[in-house]
């Protein structure tokens, strides 16, 4: 399914195997890897990722990385070149500044991945795992966000939505306006 002349695609299937410019971890403030994404990620990727990310926790954020940053790191042996890892709002039922910390999440790791020339980027659906983002309103936030910026913005030139599941991405495609046609 795609959009904005075939530069949002949404899909489904396993971010750690997209040849890509960057993914984007769904990471948690620690940034020393977790379960879901994050834990597949590392995995995939290999120890190199976490000696990045343990570096960036000293100098940078030795107290953890706030929700809605983004920092970016190498790929490991992942078949990307960098991993921009991101931390989303855990959800507290919508009275925290949730959709304004997930949006900057999103905002903010399209940036990076700018900054480093990423032509091509892959974006897990961030938050809506075990930070428990109601999955309907994340991809609200995502498409927002996301739509806003590729009119003006360059690069990255490709971004791909990648859903877990087929369930996921459905969930995704009833929340958001009709793709477009091919």
């Amino acid at each position: 399914m795609t959009w904005h002349n075939g530069r949002l695609e949404a899909l489904s299937g396993d971010i750690t195997t997209f040849d890509v410019d960057a993914i984007v971890n769904a990471a948690n403030s620690t940034l020393l890897g977790g379960g879901g994404v994050d834990g597949a990620i590392h995995a995939a990727g290999g120890p190199e990722i976490m000696e990045d990310c343990r570096r960036i926790r000293k100098d940078r954020y030795p107290r953890g990385m706030p929700a809605g940053e983004a920092v970016v790191t190498g790929a490991g042996r992942l078949p990307c070149k960098y991993v921009i890892h991101t931390v989303g709002p855990v959800w507290s039922g919508g009275g925290s500044g949730e959709d304004q910390i997930l949006a900057a999440a999103y905002r903010n790791s399209l940036d990076l991945a700018a900054e480093i020339g990423a032509h091509t980027l892959a974006y897990p659906a961030i938050s809506t795992g075990v930070y428990g983002y109601p999955k309907d309103q994340a991809a609200k936030v995502a498409w927002k966000v996301i739509s806003a910026r590729l009119p003006h913005n360059r690069l990255p030139e490709k971004i791909f939505l990648v859903f877990y599941t087929v369930t996921d991405l459905m969930a995704f495609l009833d929340a958001v306006p009709e793709p477009e046609e091919p």
